[in-house]
């Protein structure tokens, strides 16, 4: 499953894509206040304009939450990043990872999502991820061999994307390395001719959990709950 658990179809779903785009705008200022404000200069913000630009987000709501972030807009950015663990149905574990500007609200409504599952203390879960660097790129030659890429980006791994996150006809790589090599990686992939569509801090299953069939379903609805939650940023979990 790699590094992030991926709600698959989520943006083909036009029913959803209000909250989309709301979370793909929250990204894109939070990553605009954190670093650089100018996408060449800082990867995550770059990833994630390269993501809001696939997802048709208008080029106007983009430009404004790089300069929301940047502090050039009236009224401050107080988004916080809160992280819930817990398991799944199943015993399958999840870490939660949230930008809110409402931590009361967060944490109540999380409290409700996990009912079907069990919500855990900080720590109760996250020893069982390896915090690393994860870069996500696609390329539009499709006979790219990711292995050598890899060692050339200076990652310590890699795995392919599925297909419902690679453009069709191009090959895409998830390239994982130390927390302090994320950049480097990230901007020689980009380079390389690579399109990142993610560059960040993530957590990583140290041991995949092999669910039965009858069982996956009833996780995958678990996770979709959580995921299209609005202050919900990012999902993670053990499930293969």
């Amino acid at each position: 499953m790699g590094a992030q658990w991926k709600h698959a179809g989520r943006i083909e779903n036009s029913s959803k894509r209000g909250a989309l785009i709301g979370k793909l705008v929250k990204e894109i200022t939070v990553a605009a206040k954190v670093g650089d404000p100018n996408p060449e200069n800082n990867a995550r913000l770059r990833a994630a304009v390269e993501v809001a630009r696939r997802a048709s987000v208008p080029r106007d709501t983009i430009e404004r939450a790089i300069k929301k972030g940047a502090g050039l807009l009236d009224g401050q950015v107080q988004y916080e990043l809160v992280t819930y663990e817990g398991f799944a149905p199943h015993q399958v574990p999840v870490v939660v990872e949230c930008l809110t500007d409402n931590k009361n609200r967060t944490a109540a409504d999380l409290r409700v999502l996990f009912r079907k599952g069990q919500l855990g203390s900080i720590g109760s879960v996250a020893w069982m991820f390896d915090r690393l660097g994860v870069v996500e790129a696609t390329h539009s030659d499709k006979n790219q061999d990711l292995e050598t890429v890899a060692i050339e980006a200076g990652a310590q791994n890699f795995e392919p994307l599925e297909a419902f996150e690679v453009p069709a006809g191009q090959v895409g790589g998830r390239f994982l390395c130390d927390l302090s090599d994320l950049d480097s990686v990230s901007k020689y992939l980009a380079k390389a001719g690579w399109v990142v569509t993610l560059s960040e801090m993530n957590y990583i299953a140290k041991n995949l959990l092999d669910v039965a069939p009858e069982q996956k379903k009833e996780v995958s609805d678990f996770l979709v709950a959580i995921d299209d939650h609005d202050d919900v940023h990012r999902v993670y979990t053990a499930i293969k």
